[in-house]
């Protein structure tokens, strides 16, 4: 007799008030295709606006009110697409509908390519005096003082509109890897605690390896490691030409380098990335002492890459989704009311798609569109693990309601420098709140949770970010990025970031293979800095109440990143944040000893 494998269901078979409604923003495909065609026949008309920005103050405003309507349709059909597709990757009408809104969306920046080029050859001085002569321009003074700090990068027309046609071929790479990812992929069957034979995903890999069973960590580390290897030539020449196509664009618009070219649009000085990096070199040691009384704790005498994620401890809190968000509602409160209030909507209101189900893209996001409210896709397990998804995901949903409600268009969609930080504050909140609030077996998991968000949020992003900054220089200097160089520079910084107390598995030279953020530059680095900022705002929001912070997360980016969060209490043009919140990693640290010495 066979035994039944445990599988994912199909999604047909997930409760509809588990399921997000995209019919919020659009009731039917054909209401998409509708909209699709009243875009295609939009963008002639924002073309007839090329070689006519000099004619006026009054032509360049009906230019950009038009722009904006082609935009927010445009966000739209695109957010919806993609939305759906990520349902069910496998579904052939769901890829062929993300396919078109890649290319209308294509085509848009095209047809609007001139925009900027020609806002330039106005000048600084003739574009001063459009903002002086009509009234509606003024709203869009920091809108245009951006693109003027653009232009040693920005280049002519003609030149715009090939790249902006281009952005099809640029999103190759990150299409392909996630379709093998997610689609192509499959990792076998592993036994679980129990015995029982279950698929192995990766919505539920992570699980598996928080198991407190050695034998079913190790299996789901092979398994999901075995399906990379079989296929890391691919996953290799993917990252390469995703890199060389990084560094094509940062050549072509002038940059030094790609990590130039990826802080610049934010106004991010290079120092920024630097001094993370030195800080949590710094910090390292402790990292190392961590990873020791992991092993005591463990009773290990060596620690191997599939025990980085074990439990320390036996009890490993069960959390549904419906405790999950009582436990949200208490530990936000000093949010507010109203932050509570728009918590119980995202809850109620068809913001969350909360469950895996057979083809669903992994992981988890927050999107929307302006006009909308914002979406929430999950993978949830019962678990810590799920809460603080939870957490960190509404963090991101919250900022953009609060931004969309608080600033025009034109403002409205915060940096993702920026995004990073409202989720994690979410996340530090909660962590308090549990300590505070939990006793015995289940506080200690907590503190060996916080313990691994400081591991995989700092100090891992910044492992990434660290092997992003050496490959893309590997490719700047015309040096061979093949396999085998990708795995040894990888290998090589988790021996660095993990310490002597780490076996490291071979296997583990091929995560960079796992990781969809690479596939947009310079992009991880931003987690570490958002949870540093995030521990200091926490501690702000606990002393001093949320006024500021709420006007944080409604200025979307109306001012330049960096100072929208000095604004709000956080200056990381210093390494300060960066060193507080690795001083209250040592601390966590020194209790996690003390309670080992205790026991």
């Amino acid at each position: 007799m066979t035994e039944e494998v445990k599988q994912a269901p199909e999604r047909e078979e997930i409760q509809a008030e588990y399921k997000w409604r995209l019919e919020d923003l659009f009731g039917s495909i054909g209401e998409w295709e509708e909209k699709a065609g009243e875009l295609f026949e939009l963008l002639p008309e924002i073309s007839a606006f090329a070689g006519r920005l000099g004619e006026g103050a009054e032509v360049l405003f009906q230019c950009v009110e038009l722009m904006e309507r082609i935009q927010l349709l445009a966000e739209r059909l695109y957010v919806y697409a993609l939305m759906k597709s990520d349902e069910d990757t496998r579904s052939g009408e769901g890829q062929a509908l993300k396919s078109r809104a890649i290319s209308l969306y294509s085509q848009t920046k095209a047809a609007m390519a001139f925009f900027e080029p020609e806002v330039l050859s106005l000048g600084e001085e003739q574009l001063n005096n459009y903002l002086l002569s009509e009234p509606s321009l003024k709203l869009y003074q920091h809108f245009f003082d951006q693109i003027l700090r653009l232009a040693p990068h920005t280049l002519s027309r003609e030149q715009e509109e090939i790249l902006a046609l281009s952005s099809e071929l640029a999103a190759v790479p990150a299409n392909v890897h996630s379709s093998l990812s997610n689609a192509d992929l499959k990792f076998g069957i592993i036994q679980d605690e129990a015995g029982r034979k279950v698929e192995l995903t990766s919505g539920n890999y992570i699980q598996f390896m928080r198991s407190p069973k050695r034998q079913v960590r190790k299996a789901a580390f092979q398994a999901l490691y075995s399906a990379y290897i079989d296929h890391k030539y691919t996953f290799a020449a993917l990252l390469e030409s995703s890199l060389r196509k990084d560094l094509f664009y940062a050549k072509l618009r002038k940059y030094k380098s790609t990590l130039e070219s990826s802080l610049f649009a934010d106004n991010i000085p290079e120092a920024v990335y630097h001094n993370l990096l030195a800080a949590v070199h710094e910090g390292l040691p402790v990292m190392h002492k961590y990873q020791e009384l992991r092993g005591e704790f463990l009773e290990l005498d060596e620690i191997r890459a599939y025990d980085l994620y074990a439990p320390l401890f036996s009890a490993q809190p069960a959390v549904t989704y419906s405790k999950a968000q009582e436990i949200l509602l208490e530990a936000l409160a000093p949010l507010g009311e109203e932050y509570l209030k728009i918590l119980g909507e995202a809850f109620s209101a068809g913001w969350i798609d909360v469950y895996e189900n057979r083809g669903k893209r992994s992981g988890a996001y927050a999107w929307g569109a302006y006009g909308t409210h914002p979406y929430v896709l999950l993978n949830y397990t019962d678990n810590l693990e799920g809460l603080y998804t939870l957490a960190h995901e509404l963090g991101h949903a919250v900022h953009s309601y609060l931004s969309n409600r608080a600033q025009p268009y034109v403002y409205a969609d915060y940096t993702i420098f920026l995004a990073e930080v409202a989720s994690t504050v979410n996340e530090v909140l909660l962590t308090r709140h549990l300590l505070r609030t939990w006793e015995g077996e289940e506080r200690l998991a907590v503190l060996n949770y916080y313990l691994e968000q400081f591991r995989t949020t700092v100090f891992r992003q910044t492992k990434f970010a660290e092997f992003e900054l050496k490959a893309h220089e590997l490719v700047a200097s015309g040096k061979p990025c093949t396999l085998e160089s990708l795995n040894e520079l990888y290998l090589d910084l988790n021996r660095t970031y993990y310490g002597p107390a780490v076996v490291l598995d071979q296997e583990l030279a091929y995560e960079w293979a796992r990781i969809p953020h690479f596939y947009t530059p310079f992009y991880v680095y931003k987690y570490a800095t958002g949870f540093s900022s995030a521990v200091a705002l926490a501690e702000q929001i606990e002393e001093k109440g949320s006024e500021k912070y709420l006007e944080f997360l409604s200025s979307g980016s109306s001012d330049y990143s960096l100072a929208i969060l000095k604004r709000a209490g956080v200056d990381l043009r210093t390494a300060e944040p960066f060193r507080k919140a690795l001083g209250d990693f040592a601390q966590s640290v020194q209790k996690l000893a003390d309670l080992k010495a205790g026991r």
